[in-house]
């Protein structure tokens, strides 16, 4: 090889396997352990490929085409589903299992991710003392404000049916895009509208509901794997466990989309 020509491209050059197989660093000789950091690294990895795509869904209603949105949707559900599998792979861990290594976990817990919280924030579920948990200036940080900037999923494809021609409201147009997404009579008005004469759209629509529930679901069996683990004790790094999870479940990202329901 001349000292021009690069390194043949290799499978492990290309992912970068050593790097990534040095990542799984166990802090005790717990044989569970490595299960519970692969998993969760694997659980990081996917929420980075959610946004990556979520982001495209976004781009793709502002270009106005809702057929690839609606492909790229599909995968994003896919992925979901890997998700709540992975969930059955820690149960495979007991509750004894767990305990060997878990105080090993110090302070760090499952409500640190960052990522979460973007998935979180672009579905319209944003918190400003989410942001505030993290450092000044570091990458969570930066991401997170980002992300509590930028308008929604849901504001995305009002913004869609606008130029589709249905009579969106301005107000709901120019709504604060750090505010939770409250039900809108009006915009329910447009989608009833909407499933009746426009097929299209109305398959976008229930890929939307696919999305909300497919992380319900998700939030669902989380919540079953902390209880079936861990019972009613108090989370790691402090937080309330199971008792906090709950209160997550049954929240609508895009509860317009709910209520109509009863009026088809």
């Amino acid at each position: 090889m001349s000292d021009n020509e690069s390194p043949a491209v290799t499978y492990g050059s290309y992912l970068e396997v050593d790097k990534l197989l040095d990542l799984q660093r166990p802090r005790s000789e717990e044989h569970d352990e490595l299960l519970f950091i692969a998993i969760h690294q694997v659980y990081e990895l996917w929420f980075k490929v959610l946004l990556h795509e979520l982001d495209r869904v976004m781009q793709l209603l502002r270009d106005d085409d809702a057929m690839r949105a609606q492909h790229t949707l599909k995968r994003v559900l896919t992925i979901l589903k890997v998700l709540v599998a992975q969930v059955d792979i820690l149960e495979t861990m007991t509750p004894l299992e767990f305990l060997t290594f878990r105080n090993r976990l110090a302070a760090a817990s499952g409500f640190q991710s960052d990522q979460f919280r973007q998935l979180e924030f672009v579905m319209g579920n944003k918190s400003r003392a989410a942001i505030d948990r993290f450092a000044a200036d570091s990458r969570a940080r930066v991401g997170l404000e980002a992300r509590w900037a930028a308008p929604t999923l849901w504001d995305a494809f009002l913004q869609y049916l606008k130029r589709e021609g249905h009579d969106v409201p301005p107000e709901q147009l120019s709504r604060d895009v750090t505010a939770p997404i409250e039900p809108s009579p009006e915009v329910q008005r447009i989608l009833i509208d909407v499933y009746r004469k426009d097929p299209k759209t109305s398959e976008l629509c229930e890929r939307l509901v696919d999305l909300d529930e497919g992380l319900q679901e998700w939030r669902y069996r989380h919540i079953k794997m902390v209880e079936r683990t861990i019972g009613a004790k108090p989370g790691t790094g402090g937080s309330a466990g199971a008792q906090y999870l709950r209160t997550t479940l049954g929240k609508a990202a895009f509860p317009d989309l709910w209520e109509i329901r009863a009026s088809l």
